[in-house]
Order: C-alpha cells, then structure tokens, then sequence
C-alpha cells in the first residue's frame, strides 16, 4: 500500500498498547513493585536488569543501555524496519495501518495477495519433489549427491518446478502470478512459467515470507541458476537467502558467514553451521551488510578461492568501508582453489571448518594484501602508489578508532617501516572504545534541570505547570536550557497522552539519546507527589540560574565594574539571597 503512516495513528496506536502485555507476549515478565522484570532479551545475562514501566509505556535494560516504547521493542527484538514494527503494531492491538495520499499518483498493489500467491506456489513446488515424475526424481538425486538431507529440504521448503509451461499458469490467478514474477509475458500477450524443470529454493524475508524464488537447473543447461525477478515485495538487493532460517534459530548470532550460493547454505546447515547466507545473484552490497549488522557484529565473507571468488571477495570489501562503525568487524576467507564450503567442511569436519573461520583474515590484513600486490614499497614511488590507491577506501570509514589505526597504518607506508608494518599490523598497537552504557546505576548526581526535563518527558502533563510559572526561557543562559527548550516545544507540537508517544516524536531526531536516557531514569517519586517534586525542581533550578548569574556579575564587577543594567539585577539577585 502506497502513503505515509500518518502520525496522528503512530501515536494513538502507542495510546491504545500497552507495552507490557506486548513485551509479555515475546518475553515473560515478572511483576516486581511497579515495574516488570525479564531477563533482558537483547544481551546475555544471569539476573534480570530488563525493566518495564507501565505507567511511562517504555523498557529499558541496565545492563546493555537497550530502552525505548514499544516500535523500538519490536525494531530491536524481531529486527523490523520502522514501518514493519507499525505494521506488526498495529496488528497486536487488532487495527488497519491507514495511509495518507502521495502528492503524485500511484498505482496501488494488493501485496498481501501477492504474500499468499507466492505461499501457495511454494506449496506446490514442494508437492512436485514428492511426487514421482522423471524430474522430481532427478531432482531427490541431485540434492542426495549433494548431502543434503530430507531434514534439511523439509526445513528450506526445498521444491520442484515441473518442465512445463503452464504447471502454475493453469492452477492459479494468472493476474497474480505475474505481479509476483512468477510468469514471463510474451510478445502476443501469453505467458509462460518462469522456472521450469529446476530445483526450487524459495526465498523469505526476515518477517519469514515467501518473496522470491531461485531456480537451479538438473543437467547442464544455461543460466545455471535462475532468480524472481524484482517486484513490489521482492529486490534482489536487499534480501539475503537463508537469513530467515538463521535468525530463526538465533536472533543474534555470534558471527554470519556470507557465501556465494545457495547450495553452500544448505550444505553447511547440514553440518549444523546454521549461521550462513548468501546474496541472491547479485554482489555484496552496503546493503546486505547494513542489515546483517543488525544482527551480529562480525561478518565473515567465505568465498571460493578461483579468479571469480577472489573478485566477488574484493567487491564486498569495498562495499564494507562505509559500515565499519567502531565494535564491528568483518575479516576474509579465501577458500584453497578447487574447494567450496561443502568441500571444506567434508575435508575438515565442523571443528576444523569453523577453526578457519575463527582464524579467518582481518579485512584490514587483507585490503593492505590486495592493494599492496605488485607494489615496490622499498621505492617512495612505490608507497606514492600504494597511498593513493588505499587513501579513497580509508576516508569511507565511519569516524571512530578503526579509522584512526587504518589511516595511522596509512601514514606508516610513508616511513622507513613501512614493510613491516604492512606484514605486521600489531605493530600499530591497538584501542577500544570505551562504550558503556548510561544507566541508573552509578549515573551523576542529577542537576534541577536535568530533574525538570527527565520529569516533563515521563510525565508530559506536567507542561501545564510548567506554564503558570511564566518563565522565559529564550533569554535564560545555562547547562541544559536547549534541551529543556526543545522538549516543551516537543510536548506543545506533539501534545502527547504519554512517554511513549513523545519517544517517537523523537525518534530519529537530534537530542533521541538525551531524551531516551531521561526517560528511563527512575527517580524514585510516588505518583501523588510528582506534582510537588516537579515544582520545586523548577525552585531549584531557577535558584541555581540566580547563584550562576550572581557570580557571574560579582566577578565582573572586580574586574572591570558594571553597566547601569547590570547593577541593577546584582540588586535585584543580592536581595533574593537575603
């Protein structure tokens, strides 16, 4: 469906949830005072740290820093996009995501057809490998002198396209077939089945639909393989094969392999290494790694060793500079020439496949390798070269540590070690980021308008007082008054029924982290007394501006003496201290 979500549903949609019975329904909680206790879902821990408020509508961890309403939760837990978690929002509390009109017109999809057509035709695929035509039997044999087992088959819905032209044609809505690119049209208006006599491997989206399929030839006919072509619910570019089964049985894996095909996905999930996915006839994109990195840390790109492997190889590192954000990682296995992954594994066995792959080359490493091949560093034209060549790639880094020691690599070409230093990396040393959470414990000592503003956004109500104290603020110079600023404006545009509604106003926007951070504060106040704390933090707070401004004024005044103005406040200021 075509349109934005309009707001006013995003925020009457987080009115209508309650996020405990939400995050009860993928994570059991356990009543704790007026709080909700779980393990958190988001990290490894022994004791519960995972919070949820009902009252603020919002959960925070503290022992990872994860917090946010309920569209963050659903991002988080089942790794969605925005407009998936809205989507999937919207159908907990039993409601239609509405969409306002584009300013130009589109032609309308029903996509959930196209889910369901896709579904069935799958379906059907796996009924024909049952079945006991000539092709179907072919079919069962390739995949047995492949290894792969009925297990495993059963488990990536592994399927048959009969040699047919109309198998699907004469079964289903032709209509539909071809919105999902299941049928190629012909010149004079016919159509025809688009995978015929191949194995079929249908291809789901992380939300576990069916969007796509490929197709692999029995005998040796071309194109070898065969893929949906792009549509309204499926982009080559986009979507990963076997990444679905992999979060199935882990939402966040330790490490993700990316290899070059079907075939060496299956044949690892046959030997138990469920952790591996391959792009979908397309070249590792920013991308694919963009959305692998929601749910590891470490990639692994595992490629065959010939002259079309190490290629592939090489376009994925380039594209993986603009991800590298410090805490990732990605290093490089270039398979012995001859060899794939299910090759490799037959040979080594589990232990010594995935030793390989722990010992795999750090993309650092490898990038120094590939640029530096048939480069004479011993000549300063040679590490010219070499600078020139690598300097393009290194500026693509995410600011951060990882690209510090990548340009201090750099600038070591230019000296008499450069040499060693490219065959030796640890030479540079190494750093690590010290990126610990904030959290309620241990946090600084809380400023009054740090009081005030973590008490307007867990109690968005609290702007009516706020207001007949008659403050003005655009004058007011202190710590905090831009933020405190920005939140009543925020609560005055967004008029929001409660924390989590205001949360989502700020998603996305600058002060997102502040906002999320005082918000999950807890400030140990009982509900009848949050009037009064909040009125005597504004006290406070305005006394601190007062003791601010008087020293201010008092050390101007022995330096160099005051305008009329100003003697007139430090008056003003003095008899507010008596």
């Amino acid at each position: 469906m075509s349109g934005r979500i309009p707001r006013e549903f995003i925020d009457d949609l987080l009115v209508r949830v309650d996020i405990v019975d939400l995050i009860d329904s993928h994570v059991p909680l356990k009543k704790t005072g007026s709080n909700y206790v779980a393990r958190c879902p988001f990290h490894t821990e022994k004791t519960p740290s995972f919070s949820v408020n009902r009252k603020k509508q919002f959960y925070h961890c503290f022992g990872c820093g994860a917090g946010g309403n309920a569209v963050s939760f659903l991002m988080e837990f089942s790794h969605l996009d925005f407009v998936e978690a809205i989507e999937d929002l919207a159908g907990f509390v039993g409601v239609e995501v509405p969409r306002e009109a584009l300013e130009y017109r589109q032609v309308k999809q029903d996509y959930s057809a196209i889910y369901s057509i896709l579904e069935k035709v799958a379906v059907f695929y796996v009924e024909q490998l049952r079945d006991d035509s000539e092709g179907s039997i072919a079919a069962v044999e390739y995949l047995k002198c492949r290894g792969i087992s009925g297990e495993i088959a059963k488990e990536y819905s592994l399927g048959y396209a009969p040699n047919e032209w109309n198998a699907l044609a004469s079964r289903f809505d032709n209509k539909l077939l071809m919105d999902a690119g299941m049928l190629v049209s012909k010149d004079e208006g016919r159509s025809y089945d688009r995978f015929r006599g191949r194995l079929i491997f249908p291809i789901r989206d992380k939300r576990k639909r069916i969007i796509g399929f490929g197709g692999r030839v029995l005998d040796d006919s071309l194109p070898k393989y065969l893929n949906s072509p792009e549509t309204g619910v499926f982009s080559k570019g986009k979507e990963l094969y076997g990444l679905s089964e992999l979060l199935e049985k882990s939402s966040k894996p330790k490490r993700i392999l990316i290899v070059e095909g079907y075939m060496d996905v299956l044949a690892l999930a046959q030997f138990g290494v469920s952790y591996s996915v391959a792009a979908l006839g397309t070249a590792t994109s920013k991308t694919h790694l963009d959305l692998l990195f929601r749910f590891s840390s470490e990639l692994v790109f595992c490629f065959d060793g010939d002259v079309a492997g190490q290629k592939a190889a090489w376009r994925a590192v380039q594209e993986a500079f603009p991800c590298l954000k410090d805490g990732r990682q990605i290093r490089v296995v270039l398979l012995p020439e001859g060899q794939d992954p299910d090759s490799l594994i037959r040979e080594l066995g589990v232990e010594g496949f995935e030793a390989q792959m722990e010992s795999a080359q750090a993309l650092s490493d490898y990038f120094f390798d590939y640029v530096g091949k048939g480069v004479n560093l011993e000549t300063v034209e040679g590490r010219s070269l070499l600078m020139s060549k690598a300097k393009p790639y290194v500026e693509k880094i995410p600011a951060g540590f990882f690209r510090e020691m990548m340009f201090e690599r750099l600038r070591q070409v230019s000296s008499g070690g450069a040499l060693d230093v490219l065959k030796n990396p640890a030479m540079l040393g190494s750093a690590k980021e010290n990126n610990k959470p904030i959290n309620n414990r241990g946090k600084a000592r809380m400023s009054p308008v740090r009081m005030v503003v973590a008490l307007l956004l867990q109690n968005p109500r609290l702007i009516d007082i706020f207001e007949q104290k008659e403050l003005d603020l655009s004058e007011m110079v202190f710590p905090g008054v831009d933020v405190l600023r920005d939140v009543l404006r925020a609560i005055e545009v967004a008029k929001p029924s409660n924390s989590a509604v205001l949360m989502e106003y700020y998603r996305d926007k600058p002060n997102e982290k502040v906002v999320a951070t005082l918000m999950s504060w807890d400030l140990f106040i009982l509900s009848d007394g949050v009037d009064a704390e909040f009125s005597g933090a504004i006290g406070l707070m305005l006394q601190k501006i007062d003791e601010e401004k008087l020293d201010h004024l008092l050390g101007k005044e022995k330096e160099r003496g005051l305008s009329l103005e100003e003697r007139g406040v430090l008056k003003k200021l003095l008899a507010k201290k008596i």
